[in-house]
């Protein structure tokens, strides 16, 4: 028997199977108990859904490194139908990680792409200042967010608003920045985190409180796949060329720098891959 055509096989019907799968209603993922000086990490989401997808070392901070982790939510959708349900859809999906979670506003911010930034600096400003008053106020220890090539015009979007936000705070904020991918893939990533099949479950299982997303788009069960291939091409991408790829079943990829005070830089060459087990604190020593 050849042993590919039942690998292949068992990935098709366990794809089918988990479309009949429960969305949201599950209790809570354990978290645990954080000191009240905990550190605090910030995720920068272009919309509700992203701190799931690509919060595998948000969440790893949180659990392994005991940080405050905090979800932004800069913007609630581009739907203004849908603004409110997706509120409390992502209110549940952070509630389920162990995630906090701060608006940007009452339907949070709007038009925020490139366009806006080039061209109409009396919006893009007031946006800029509302995200440098949250570093300000959180002084956060790590901040997430877009990389500059994330294709999708919003993510894209927040990736400048950050940047911006950060010139705007200057030498008053100390922090490391990690940029994420999803839509559009960096060409240079220096970071590849392993997670568990814990945490990407409950990753999983979080994306399914986003049922309005997940009905018209079911991405959570392709999460896993994703994963997989972060880790064939982390191999290479942060392992070099012509590396062979560690022995990690899921990963995520992310570019790792520090804010200097007037620049976001490198603080060490090459690439890093984070194994499962070693504390994530270890990254910003």
């Amino acid at each position: 028997m050849n042993p590919y055509h039942h690998l292949v096989s068992e990935y098709a019907r366990y794809a089918r199977e988990a479309k009949n799968y429960p969305l949201g209603g599950f209790p809570p993922a354990p978290k645990p108990e954080l000191p009240a000086n905990a550190p605090k990490a910030l995720i920068f989401s272009p919309h509700p859904d992203d701190e799931c997808i690509v919060g595998g070392l948000a969440l790893r901070l949180l659990r392994e490194a005991r940080m405050h982790v905090i979800n932004v939510a800069v913007t609630q959708g581009s739907n203004p139908a849908r603004q409110a349900e997706r509120l409390e859809e992502l209110r549940n999906a952070c509630h389920y990680l162990g995630f906090g979670l701060l608006q940007t506003g009452p339907t949070g911010l709007e038009k925020v792409n490139r366009k806006t930034r080039e061209g109409q600096p009396a919006v893009w400003q007031p946006m800029v200042h509302t995200i440098a008053q949250i570093l300000l106020e959180h002084q956060p220890r790590v901040i997430f967010f877009p990389h500059d090539q994330d294709w999708n015009s919003t993510h894209e979007g927040v990736h400048y608003l950050v940047t911006d936000a950060l010139q705007e705070v200057g030498t008053r904020l100390s922090c490391f920045s990690v940029e994420f991918e999803y839509w559009g893939q960096m060409d240079d990533p220096n970071l590849m985190v392993e997670l568990t099949a814990t945490d990407v479950a409950d990753m999983v299982t979080a994306l399914t409180f986003h049922v309005g997303e997940v009905k018209r788009n079911p991405y959570h069960l392709v999460l896993p796949a994703w994963m997989l291939d972060n880790v064939r091409r982390g191999g290479e991408l942060v392992g070099g060329q012509g590396q062979a790829a560690p022995d990690f079943v899921f990963a995520t990829l992310y570019r790792l720098r520090r804010w200097t005070g007037t620049r976001l830089e490198r603080f060490y060459d090459g690439g890093r891959n984070l194994s499962a087990g070693v504390n994530p604190d270890s990254l910003f020593a």
